[in-house]
């Protein structure tokens, strides 16, 4: 017997588990921690610029044909895309999870080589940006001057030239992101009534600077090959690249008519200001600027923020008197103390399970025995992590706390078994423990088949689902694996060294104890002695209990991660369209003073002129990043984040003429920008721009007082006020106008002309030619503008064209190669984003025409694809256990006892979760899945005995049901009190992350309870209708045999 040589080897089987433990804290120092797994699809992003461009022209001579290059890339799930007014165009692919995201990358920059020749050369000029990039924040700082000595334009630049660049070359950072970037760019200010004065275009200045503002390679004296007698080599240097503001002023435009010299200076006012003016932040009401922080895809959260902040901490003490910064928005927070709280958890688990064990076993020395099993196989867990590339995050810390319970099971019913028959048989304790290896090594070796059984689909399982089983699944396995081990190696082993006759009474509660559970027993036994005769009572209960509980699970609200307090809330603001940043910043100020009277929020920081509706820069638009205070001054109800965004959104809608929606971040960063479902209307037909929103547009009309769904947005807004000049293309020939000079002169003068580069403090920065504001602020001035025709006489631009009013969108979105409107929102309290799904697919399908189509997107798309997996999943659970018993126990029908005790733990986790009013979610899938290899586990205790009593010892069939259901109900209700027990820390959860705790806790208790409250009265039934059909069948079999035996022999002696 394999467990014999341990008994006989006690320091033997402790040197196993020394080092397993030793092997394991070995690897926990070196083991990453993450809140989740790396699930979250990867993503490749890329950036255009084409100044003065509006979203129309971006998308048509940028966008498309990008996309059409870039589309049907390997492994790419979809493509959106953002074309907007200011110029810039972004498309962002997203890729199946588990591709190589460095492959994809060059495959992506291959393509978009291709489309190159196709671009407009502005474009190329500019550069077209190719990064790996996560599409949620890892960590926003901002920086601001306490004092007030220093402008946002300032401190943009200290943070590009000693702040940026540093933080880049952290690990794990893929990109940053400055809101309220203001880098340096030189300034040239036309003055449209100086040229027209002057006879001079912006063309003339443009090429002026082009021609004087260049590097300039001018060569060597002496260089080679050189003469022989050569015995000096000299450099030649001369300013070539201007980097002054006076240095621009004086560059030489014409010599005029009496020698005088025109200059740059005499035509328009330089300045050393900034590129963009598109966007200003406050932090908590300060100017300040925001820097974003993005991981590459599959970076470890934590890792990229704590190099991020040793990064600062270097830095900070070189940084000027003045300035100074802070994280008003740093979702790690969230991940450091949630897996605080599972760990606390962890030990809280560990603690409620010893005590169950020690009021069951009585004595300390068969106490200690199961509880050297929770150490040696959790730690003995991490090692295995550790080599299989994994991390400690949420998941595989949810699979040792479910272990917990688990796997003192193994070693509880070796002591109980050792301990009963020391009592009972007064054998001396080696021998007590090998005959009680004798009795259980079967059933330890079946349980945990069982268990790992009803995980192999799960670990094969592909997408988002798969990857966050198989963290658990693995952790759990692993674990009881190791509890496995121990059971048939130190347990044994130490029941003969530690055990004795511990028969006589240990106080009065043991005393009370053992009473009530004798006379407990022996009711139960009674109780079962009559329903094994009435076998078909009992199955056609638990057929109304199957039907029950599949109806049940059909029933509930369906989810798919549930939204976490994560101390953090999102605020997305629009304004009417065409509102300019200074009224968005009003708005802003506004929102400011409601954050300053709201209970729970730490501070803010607040983005004029970024949507984070439309994740677009827009000057409407507006975004704050609110912090709540830590989770322990929370603990208030009132005050749990979704609360407080209630509360919020319920201020912000009395905010005029501004959209505001409080938002949640998504349960798992790189799915979408926040919580809730996520739609995309597309255009299939080419119904144009204005019917799509006006689709999205309706669609939030008519669901507005829905009763599912709220918080609703389309991105897609057409009724920006624009501006359409008619340029009269006849006239302007007939004129003798070039048609480019006309273009190039609205762009420079009322978009904007990148000239070159200058160079200062070691940085290369832009020359930027542009009117003064004053003369771009009303359609009247786009008249004034000049161009020369061919024989250089100066015309206005009204001469030429008109202007129109006329209204547009400010930015084009874009989803496979459809123009799209995203649909987002939120399920309404006490609805679940299945039901909100559910409703949103409802509503589009009514509302759409043939034209129109519509796809999911984020964290929506996930949660479709993972719902058609999840019964799947659970069948192909239940058929594993049930053929890793077959193969076991060499027969079909036993294994069915056994597995049909599983419908009993499906019963209890429904109706549980029903009660607590909480949704079907992966959590709760994940608890329904453990139950089937749990509830299994607890039916083979039972089966396993009747099986041995009616094939060893000669009982009957009805005798052996009721034996074993008396001698196995003490383990039994050991095994369920530790697994169930161990779930009441997750059951009452609170702080980070406990929705999800509460969620897998709830289902694993409810079903633990029902399954064994049920279970020990059904499943001796079941083996007694199995096995006697069983022994019918082959009862039927012999008679058949004999029939047919005689049936030949007659045939044989018939006379012929």
């Amino acid at each position: 017997m394999f467990s014999k040589f341990f008994i006989d080897r006690p320091i033997f089987a402790s040197v196993i588990s020394i080092v397993i433990v030793l092997v394991g804290l070995i690897s926990i120092p070196m083991l990453p921690v993450e809140k989740t797994p790396d699930i979250a699809p990867p993503t490749i992003m890329i950036m255009t610029s084409y100044p003065g461009a509006s979203a129309e022209v971006i998308a048509d001579t940028v966008i498309t044909p990008l996309e059409e290059s870039i589309n049907g890339v390997d492994d790419m799930l979809y493509m959106s895309s953002d074309s907007s007014d200011n110029g810039t165009g972004m498309i962002m692919i997203t890729f199946k999870v588990g591709t190589d995201i460095d492959i994809a990358n060059v495959l992506v920059q291959n393509r978009v080589s291709q489309a190159e020749p196709l671009l407009p050369e502005e474009v190329v000029r500019n550069g077209i940006t190719i990064r790996k990039r996560s599409s949620n924040i890892s960590m926003l700082l901002g920086f601001y001057s306490p004092d007030g000595r220093y402008d946002d334009i300032y401190l943009s630049n200290f943070i590009n030239l000693k702040v940026k660049d540093a933080i880049a070359r952290s690990e794990g950072v893929g990109e940053i992101e400055v809101f309220g970037s203001k880098d340096y760019g030189m300034r040239i200010w036309l003055d449209p009534t100086k040229l027209r004065a002057r006879g001079v275009t912006a063309n003339d200045v443009v090429s002026v600077i082009r021609q004087q503002n260049i590097q300039v390679a001018a060569g060597q004296i002496g260089g080679m090959p050189s003469p022989d007698d050569q015995q000096f080599q000299y450099t030649i240097k001369t300013l070539g690249r201007l980097s002054t503001v006076e240095q621009f002023e004086d560059i030489i435009v014409r010599n005029e008519p009496g020698g005088r010299l025109l200059r740059v200076g005499d035509l328009a006012r330089v300045e050393l200001g900034s590129q963009d003016y598109f966007w200003s932040v406050k932090l908590n009401g300060e100017p300040a600027v925001a820097v974003a922080i993005y991981a590459t895809p599959g970076a470890n959260a934590l890792e990229v923020v704590k190099g991020v902040r040793n990064v600062l901490e270097e830095l900070s003490p070189s940084f000027p008197e003045g300035v100074a910064y802070s994280e008003p928005y740093n979702p790690t927070l969230f991940v450091e103390e949630s897996i605080k709280e599972v760990f606390w958890t962890l030990l809280s688990v560990i603690g409620l399970v010893v005590l169950t064990v020690f009021v069951f076993l009585e004595d300390w020395r068969a106490t200690l025995i199961p509880a050297v099993t929770i150490p040696v196989s959790l730690i003995g867990t991490m090692a295995v992590l550790l080599s299989f590339g994994m991390t400690v995050n949420t998941l595989s810390l949810f699979g040792l706390v479910l272990a917990i319970g688990i796997v003192v099971d193994d070693a509880v019913v070796v002591v109980e078994n050792c301990v009963r028959i020391i009592t009972d048989e007064k054998l001396p304790p080696r021998e007590a423990a090998i005959k009680a290896m004798k009795q259980v090594t079967g059933p330890v070796v079946a349980t945990t088949l069982v268990l790992l059984a009803v995980f192999v689909p799960t670990i094969l399982s592909g997408g988002i689902t798969g990857k966050l089983y198989q963290q658990f699944a693995i952790t759990l396995s692993v674990a009881v694996c190791f509890s496995t081990l121990n059971a048939l190696t130190l347990s044994p082993a130490l029941c003969s060294v530690l055990l004795h006759d511990s028969s006589q009474k240990h106080g009065k509660f043991f005393g009370w104890f053992d009473r009530l559970l004798r006379s407990t027993t022996s009711v139960y036994a009674n109780i079962v002695k009559v329903i094994v005769r009435r076998t078909l009572i009992v199955l056609l209960l638990f057929a109304i209990f199957t039907v029950l509980a599949i109806t049940g699970f059909g029933a509930l609200p369906t989810g798919f991660l549930p939204d976490e307090d994560e101390g953090l809330i999102m605020i997305g603001v629009r304004l009417p369209d065409g509102a300019t940043v200074l009224r968005t910043e009003q708005v802003m100020g506004r929102i400011n003073a409601i954050m300053q009277e709201t209970e729970g929020v730490a501070n803010y920081a607040a983005i004029s002129g970024f949507s984070l509706l439309d994740s677009a820069i827009a000057p409407n638009g507006g975004a704050c990043f609110v912090t709540l205070e830590p989770w322990e001054k929370r603990q208030d109800p009132n005050l749990h984040a979704s609360k407080i965004a209630q509360r919020l959104q319920a201020k912000l809608s009395q905010i005029p003429d501004a959209l505001c929606l409080a938002l949640q971040p998504p349960p798992i960063q790189g799915l979408g920008m926040a919580g809730g479902f996520e739609v995309q209307i597309q255009d299939r037909g080419g119904a144009g721009v204005h019917s799509l929103a006006q689709m999205g547009n309706d669609f939030v009309h008519n669901a507005m007082n829905d009763e599912v769904i709220t918080r609703l947005n389309s991105t897609l807004q057409v009724s920006v006020p624009q501006l359409y000049i008619d340029v009269d293309r006849t006239k302007v020939e007939t004129l003798d106008v070039p048609l480019n000079s006309v273009f190039s002169t609205l762009q420079t003068f009322l978009g904007s002309t990148y000239v070159n580069d200058f160079n200062i403090y070691g940085r290369t920065f832009k020359v930027i030619a542009q009117a003064e504001p004053r003369f771009r602020d009303s359609a009247e001035d786009i008249g004034e503008l000049e161009v020369r025709n061919r024989t250089g006489q100066m015309l206005p631009i009204k001469t030429l064209a008109t202007v129109k009013d006329i209204s547009g969108p400010q930015s084009i979105k874009r989803y496979n190669m459809y123009p799209s409107t995203t649909i987002t929102g939120v399920p309404k309290p006490g609805y679940s984003s299945g039901q909100a799904i559910e409703r949103v697919r409802k509503i589009l399908d009514e509302q759409l025409p043939p034209s129109m189509g519509y796809e999911w997107s984020g964290m929506s798309l996930q949660e479709i694809e993972a719902g058609g997996k999840t019964v799947y999943i659970f069948l192909l659970a239940a058929l594993f256990a049930y053929l890793f018993l077959a193969a076991q126990y060499e027969s079909w029908a036993i294994p069915l006892a056994i597995v049909l005790a599983v419908p009993l733990g499906l019963l209890g986790a429904v109706g549980y979760t029903w009660l607590r009013m909480m949704d079907n979610n992966i959590y709760m899938q994940m608890g329904v899945v453990l139950l089937v290899g749990v509830v299994c586990k607890t039916a083979i205790l039972l089966v396993e005995f009747a099986k041995q009593l009616h094939e060893e010892d000669g009982h009957s069939i009805h005798e052996s049901a009721v034996l074993a259901a008396r001698l196995r109900f003490r383990p039994i209700l050991m095994t369920a009190f530790t697994t169930a027990l161990g779930m009441l820390p997750l059951v009452v959860a609170t702080g980070a992350g406990a929705t999800a705790r509460q969620a897998l806790g709830t289902s694993v208790f409810g079903g633990m309870v029902v399954a064994t409250l049920l279970g020990v009265f059904m499943i001796p039934v079941f083996y007694v209708a199995v096995q006697s059909s069983k022994e019918k069948a082959i009862e039927l079999e012999h008679h058949a045999m004999d029939a047919i035996h005689h049936y030949d022999k007659a045939e044989t002696e018939w006379p012929r």
